[in-house]
């Protein structure tokens, strides 16, 4: 026969490594101050911030003064060839891009009004995603979008409640 063994204690755990003590949050609206990406991508950004937290903590999402506070502005969305190759097209120039990169910016502020060592102002997360140059970048957008926002996410997660 095993001996079963009990655990107790107080304390605020987490399996993900969050020890979070506050019970709300308030994500404003992110709103979209770059230039180019689809009409969407804010409301986008917000939906899948709201939903990440909400998946991996206990906070109680509200509309206004949690108890942690989150908002922000996308502010790029930066197309940039990076791999030149040669041609002997000369209307191209001489030279094209094998490979694009998709770059987007976010800037968040985070407010802890129970702990205000944890609070950022306009912190800049970025990430990006580099696709083939021959790839129509409207047919894939969204799957570089997904990509792009879990980091960026993830990011501004691990810079706030979880304090990396």
């Amino acid at each position: 026969m095993f001996p079963v063994i009990l655990l107790g204690g107080c304390g605020v755990y987490s399996f993900t490594g969050v020890a979070i003590t506050a019970e709300t949050i308030s994500i404003d609206m992110f709103y979209n101050d770059a230039e180019g990406g689809p009409p969407d991508m804010a409301q986008t950004f917000t939906n899948e911030i709201r939903d990440y937290y909400q998946s991996n903590t206990n906070l109680t999402l509200v509309e206004d003064d949690g108890e942690l506070q989150l908002e922000g502005v996308i502010t790029g969305y930066r197309l940039t060839p990076i791999a030149p190759t040669a041609t002997n097209n000369d209307q191209l120039g001489g030279s094209t891009s094998a490979l694009t990169r998709l770059t987007i910016t976010v800037q968040a502020t985070y407010i802890n009004t129970q702990d205000d060592q944890f609070n950022f102002e306009n912190r800049s997360f970025s990430f990006y995603s580099d696709f083939d140059s021959n790839q129509n970048l409207t047919t894939i957008e969204d799957q570089l979008l997904e990509e792009i926002f879990d980091q960026i996410i993830l990011d501004i997660f691990n810079a706030s409640v979880a304090n990396w």
